[in-house]
């Protein structure tokens, strides 16, 4: 997550101190940034390139290794029957991603800065508990990943690989480093669009897809429920919510840019949605249809079959290394600001550690104890992928609602208060959310 601005200024002067020549600043679009006021008097497509950003990084980001691993398993299991989940979410994610979006921007602030001033104290720390927990739990996610993609490459063991990647990634973006990083590595996790064409020549039944996504068919059994809430917490991850919503914040985007932004938003979540579709495909129409349980990256890979032959692994194995690296570097840095937010404290990569000391210890803490887990002897890497996500679908029901009460402040949002039908639809998507999580708890009792 990014840092809460100071009130938006519109003075050149001001926009240079913020991005130092020399030194990038938290903003990963400083040069859109210098000429969005051009960008945005030439013309409706220049400026939609303006605002472009937040929405599309936040829905790509959630394609993570864990992510796709969950997908898998959803197809590989229930081939096209639990497709009505994903859309759902996928819808519950468009949602909230706008919320969040449009805080950002009639505030100028975060999540856990706006709770620490409107909330008090002890909800801001409930909600932060809640998504240090979460982010901890991607993180592990991550570093899973890591070896999971570096081990089907390379063959490599994950005590060399994750303890690498741990300090890679945090020597990179604390020294200031990470917006050119970050877009190669964004760049290389777009392999995982070669899932759209696999599941195209994996010869699916359409027809069983659509019927999928449209018609909700859910076997009451524990496992089912677990995929189902699995999937629900990937696709709707709590780092995501406070990352788009300071993001937003960091563009300084102004609220006129809010028609621009929401095609951002919009289409960033439907890009998450539509890899999610193609994997979910792709699983079903080779991994279930033969009979094939996920068991590691290997089991996964062979979905990439009908596309890349021999080299379906290889492929898989990239993108799962550069998604997974991708995502190590933004959660923890996520985590950070969220903790200094949250305690007033200064928090931007251009500090010192005298200057930011919680800042830069909760980063460390965060990938430590991610990397400790994940290095674990006989440690289940895949288990690991899946379960985080559904324990995310626990702790959104912890944030959303402070989200969406602030949402629908009207002296906090003035005119961009939730209305009427923002108020239906997060409703609904929250109850969807407590629904699967509570029937999931009561059917492991019971079980």
């Amino acid at each position: 997550m990014l840092p809460s601005v100071p009130p938006r200024t519109n003075t050149a002067s001001a926009r240079t101190r913020q991005h130092p020549r020399g030194r990038p600043g938290r903003h990963l679009h400083a040069r859109l940034l210098r000429h969005r006021p051009s960008l945005l008097a030439a013309g409706s497509t220049a400026a939609l390139l303006a605002v472009l950003g937040p929405g599309i990084l936040a829905g790509l980001s959630d394609d993570d290794p864990a992510g796709i691993t969950t997908y898998s398993i959803l197809g590989a299991k229930y081939g096209y029957e639990l497709l009505w989940v994903l859309a759902v979410s996928t819808a519950a994610l468009i949602v909230f991603h706008l919320v969040g979006a449009r805080m950002g921007v009639v505030t100028g602030q975060g999540f856990l800065s706006l709770m620490r001033k409107h909330r008090g104290t002890r909800d801001t720390r409930v909600v932060l508990v809640a998504l240090v927990i979460a982010n901890a739990g991607t993180m592990c996610a991550e570093f899973a990943g890591v070896a999971a993609g570096a081990e089907l490459l390379f063959g490599a063991s994950r005590y060399l690989t994750v303890p690498l990647a741990g300090a890679g990634v945090s020597a990179l973006v604390l020294r200031g480093s990470f917006r050119r990083v970050e877009h190669v590595l964004l760049a290389l996790s777009t392999v995982f669009v070669a899932y759209i064409l696999s599941g195209a020549l994996a010869h699916p039944d359409w027809g069983e897809a659509a019927r999928g996504l449209v018609v909700p068919d859910l076997p009451l059994t524990r496992d089912a429920l677990l995929v189902a809430v699995a999937t629900i917490g990937t696709t709707l991850a709590p780092w995501g919510l406070v990352f788009i919503q300071s993001y937003a914040a960091d563009k300084r985007l102004r609220v006129k840019d809010l028609r621009f932004e929401n095609i951002d938003v919009t289409v960033g979540a439907l890009l998450t949605g539509v890899i999610g579709f193609f994997v979910v495909v792709a699983c079903a129409a080779t991994l279930h249809a033969s009979g094939i349980e996920i068991d590691d990256a290997k089991d996964a890979a062979t979905a990439l079959e009908p596309l890349a032959g021999g080299s379906a692994s290889t492929l898989f194995g990239v993108g799962f290394l550069g998604a997974a690296l991708l995502a190590a570097a933004i959660v923890p840095l996520s985590t950070a600001y969220s903790v200094a937010e949250a305690e007033g404290r200064r928090a931007d990569i251009n500090c010192t550690f005298g200057e930011a000391p919680l800042f830069y210890l909760s980063y460390g803490a965060v990938v430590l104890v991610a990397a400790a887990l994940v290095l674990i002897p006989d440690a289940p890497l895949i288990e690991i992928l899946f379960l985080s996500q559904a324990l995310n679908a626990v702790l959104l029901l912890v944030m959303l609602p402070f989200l969406r009460r602030l949402a629908l402040d009207p002296e906090l949002m003035g005119p961009e208060a939730l209305g009427p039908v923002g108020r239906i639809a997060t409703a609904l998507a929250l109850g969807l959310i407590a629904i699967s999580v509570v029937a999931l708890a009561v059917l492991t009792v019971v079980g």
